[in-house]
């Protein structure tokens, strides 16, 4: 078991959530079941899946955590184009929040990749 706050990548995804909440409060009110609803859920998942993935047993499952971790962040750099298309967001908003995303994505790769190689030396 992993204290998953000692990870670079969920402090990181930590935050994001916290700047979505943010963002998200001058969104149409119509949009509180719809796309204020997904984006906050959706930014909130990484952290969280990051966090149920250190605590479970063996790198297998934290892999697999990781993994819906990455799912979750392309959820929300999609959504994050299309609240920017459709004037919710403004261009530095979204930039910021999208370069955010995306980053948080490259860290989660490196870090499968380094779980899937310690998976593999374990095996042997």
């Amino acid at each position: 078991m992993k204290d998953f706050r000692d990870l670079i990548v969920w402090q990181k995804s930590h935050k994001l959530p916290l700047d979505v909440y943010e963002a998200t409060r001058k969104f149409p009110k119509e949009e509180l079941y719809g796309l204020i609803s997904q984006l906050r859920r959706s930014s909130s998942s990484i952290p969280c899946n990051i966090a149920e993935g250190c605590g479970r047993r063996g790198n297998g499952e934290f892999h697999k955590f990781l993994q819906i971790a990455t799912g979750s962040a392309s959820e929300v750099e999609y959504q994050l184009l299309l609240a920017h298309e459709l004037g919710y967001l403004n261009s530095a908003e979204f930039i910021k929040l999208s370069k955010a995303t995306v980053e948080l994505k490259r860290m989660l790769a490196g870090l499968i990749s380094k779980v899937e190689t310690s998976r593999m030396a374990s095996t042997h």
